[in-house]
C-alpha cells in the first residue's frame, strides 16, 4: 500500500501535544495496510507480523528498529519464536499522532518490498 504518509518525517513530541481527535485518526487508518487495529482504549497502533522462524523474526524486529531510529519514534514490540507484534503510541500525547501512522506506513512499505517468499 503507497501512502503519502511515507513521505513524511515524524516530529518530535516532548509533552503538551494533543492526541489526534477521532476523525483524523480513523481517516488516518485508511491510509495504512488493514493488518493494523487500533488496541481496545484507541490510544496505539496494533500488529502482528507471523514469520517461519525465528530469524526471520529477529530480522524483522531489526528492520522495525532501524525505521524506528531514523523518525526519532520508538514502538512496543513483543518477539515470539514465528511472530512479532508492534505497537506505536505516542507516550508524550498518551495516544495516536501522526508520527505513528507515518512509522506503521513506513514498516508497511518495507514489507511490500519483501519477496512474496519471505513476506509475513
Amino acid at each position: 500500500m503507497t501512502s503519502s504518509l511515507t513521505q513524511q518525517r515524524c516530529q518530535a513530541c516532548e509533552g503538551g501535544v494533543p492526541p489526534l481527535i477521532a476523525a483524523e485518526r480513523d481517516r488516518l487508518m485508511n491510509e495504512i495496510a488493514p493488518h493494523w487495529r487500533l488496541r481496545d482504549d484507541a490510544c496505539a497502533l496494533v500488529a502482528r507480523f507471523s514469520f517461519r522462524n525465528y530469524h526471520e523474526v529477529m530480522a524483522f524486529a531489526n528492520a522495525v528498529a532501524f525505521i524506528a531510529h531514523r523518525e526519532n519514534h520508538h514502538p512496543d514490540m513483543t518477539l515470539r519464536y514465528r511472530d512479532c507484534e508492534v505497537s506505536w503510541t505516542t507516550h508524550a500525547a498518551h495516544g495516536l499522532t501522526l508520527n505513528d501512522f507515518i512509522c506503521a506506513a513506513k514498516l508497511d512499505s518495507l514489507l511490500a518490498e519483501t519477496p512474496p517468499s519471505t513476506r509475513p
